[in-house]
């Protein structure tokens, strides 16, 4: 065998490898989804969406208060965590040299590996002790603290990519520093921080123990901010450990709905992207 077949086929045996291993790593996304799909899709209806709650041990009912609550809290946390991200990530990219930036750096780091259910006895201790109360303020400040982690190191990587003469050309014509990263250097990230953001949504969508220490649950509909409010993960939680055939069956459903959530959030991203992309080319 000769010197050049001998390279192709070890190129060949190294593609053959590297699909193999994506293979496996897609086997077992697909086991889960087509898991949750086949036992949720029967459980669906419209009353899942429109109804509250039965009573415990009734037949019937919904989760419309756990589904409007997850939006709630999901935005509450966006609101809290995306400006301070992306802030952080600003900052960490454009004075990455000074102490601080390093120090806000090791912070994220730290912060992106603490389990969640530490960040919800934390939650608890300063947002639901001393105010004597559960309230979606507090689920939406603990799911909030996991995402800028996520949203400021994606920033920062992303603004790094950025080529350093849009940055310098825009100095050139006399723009100050902040207005060339917020103008020329921040939009050309743009796409890549939309799509760090809807990862950070996908990874707080499924969270359970942080809200069970802060917004903790409620079986009645409600949107007010300092009450306690339901949730999809956490009626998902509560179904599936319940003795009741029926509440099975819905928890399989909550997690069908958990997971379209993030499948449309990701969809959403793509969509974003491209639309951004087109935009500025």
């Amino acid at each position: 065998m000769s010197r050049t077949s001998r390279r192709k086929l070890l190129s060949a045996l190294f593609v053959g490898f590297c699909a193999l291993s994506v293979l496996l790593a897609l086997v077992p996304l697909a086991l889960i989804l087509f898991f949750v799909v086949s036992q949720g899709i029967q459980s669906l209806n419209v009353a899942f969406f429109t109804h509250m709650p039965a009573p415990v041990g009734e037949a019937g009912g919904g989760m419309a208060n756990a589904i409007v609550g997850t939006l709630i809290l999901t935005a509450l946390g966006s609101i809290f965590a995306v400006p301070i991200g992306i802030l952080s990530g600003v900052y960490t990219s454009e004075y990455g040299g000074t102490r601080l930036a390093s120090a806000i750096r090791f912070a994220a780091d730290t912060l992106n590996g603490v389990p969640s259910i530490v960040i919800g006895v934390f939650v608890y201790g300063i947002a639901v002790l001393p105010f004597k109360q559960f309230s979606a303020m507090a689920g939406g400040l603990a799911l909030g603290i996991m995402m800028i982690p996520i949203i400021a190191r994606t920033t920062e990587e992303l603004l790094l990519l950025v080529p350093g003469t849009m940055r310098e050309g825009a100095l050139a014509l006399g723009a100050t520093r902040a207005r060339a990263v917020f103008s020329v250097v921040l939009p050309a990230a743009l796409p890549g921080i939309i799509t760090g953001v809807v990862l950070a949504l996908a990874r707080i969508a499924g969270e359970t123990a942080p809200l069970l220490f802060t917004a903790f649950n409620n079986r009645f509909f409600t949107t007010k901010l300092n009450q306690p409010i339901a949730s999809l993960t956490v009626q998902v939680y509560t179904y599936a450990n319940s003795p009741y055939a029926d509440w099975h069956r819905q928890a399989w459903a909550g997690a069908l709905v958990l997971v379209s959530i993030v499948f449309l959030c990701s969809i959403f991203a793509r969509l974003a992207t491209r639309r951004l992309e087109a935009m500025r080319g």
